[in-house]
């Protein structure tokens, strides 16, 4: 599996791990840690040099209860920051972690190469002709609702073939607009209960019947300190046991706060694989 960003092929059949760079005052882990140049860029380059393919950059905090932003707002968090990467570092792969049309337009405008949207395309009836005239990579996740009142919509009659419909028909739509690479991401901790988000990793490899890159973003969510009686700040363990899963079941691109961990992941997970390729 591949995906082209700005001409260059990405081959996912090694899975690839995504750096998070919230540029939020009030994103649920490392709010406000990033609002200044210098930190972000002390933040990229440790992205980088740890050995992320990708850098998701978020102006927009979609925690539950988080501060409305306007997208006059997200824009002028966001595109100046695109810029601010790409001059010192022009040959990262910025993917704009956004569910608005003109944030992404305005973004792989100055330069980003990616689109991670949460709403698949529900939240913005420009989002996917947008993103089909742009000609760029396609996160398209699940979620009911919005971000202030998904976690009133976790009921299902069947979580899995709710989401497996759900996506035959956001990919079908995806690919009238003119879409050619799209990720499918489940959208672990959106309009899910606790337990909701563990059938859905136990499952996950249900998802290759799309046959489509698997896209797994689980790092300190609410999934694990909650489960574990704790908190963001102590949820790294989990969040490396998770991943490991997940790569288990074919995940190709993670997403998560500590690159290190989760490119070691990676390795792991590849010599494993090598090795029971040759019995």
């Amino acid at each position: 599996m591949t995906i082209n960003c700005k001409g260059n092929l990405i081959d996912l059949s090694t899975p690839r791990v995504m750096g998070i760079l919230n540029v939020t005052p009030d994103s649920f882990y490392d709010g406000g840690k990033y609002t200044k140049d210098s930190p972000i860029l002390n933040r990229v380059e440790s992205i980088l040099e740890q050995g992320a393919t990708f850098i998701d950059l978020g102006a927009y905090s979609s925690r539950p209860g988080a501060r409305e932003v306007s997208p006059e707002e997200e824009i002028q968090r966001s595109v100046p920051i695109t810029e601010l990467i790409l001059k010192n570092f022009p040959e990262a792969l910025i993917s704009v972690d956004t569910f608005r049309a003109e944030v992404a337009r305005q973004n792989i405008q100055s330069g980003a190469c990616l689109i991670n949207d949460i709403s698949g395309g529900l939240l913005d009836p420009n989002m996917l002709s947008t993103v089909g005239e742009l000609q760029v990579p396609y996160i398209l996740m699940h979620m009911k609702g919005n971000p202030r009142n998904m976690q009133e919509q976790t009921q299902y009659r069947n979580m899995m073939k709710e989401l497996l419909y759900y996506f035959s028909e956001r990919i079908a739509e995806a690919r009238a607009h003119k879409i050619n690479d799209i990720i499918v991401d489940p959208g672990f901790g959106f309009s899910k209960s606790l337990d909701q988000n563990y059938e859905l990793m136990a499952k996950l490899d249900l998802f290759h019947i799309l046959k489509l890159p698997l896209f797994v973003g689980i790092s300190r969510k609410s999934m694990i300190y909650n489960l574990l009686k704790t908190d963001p700040q102590n949820a790294l363990n989990g969040t490396t046991s998770l991943n490991t899963l997940a790569l288990s079941k074919g995940a190709h691109i993670l997403r998560v706060h500590d690159v290190q961990q989760a490119v070691e992941c990676v390795k792991i997970h590849e010599m494993i694989t090598k090795n029971t390729a040759d019995l």
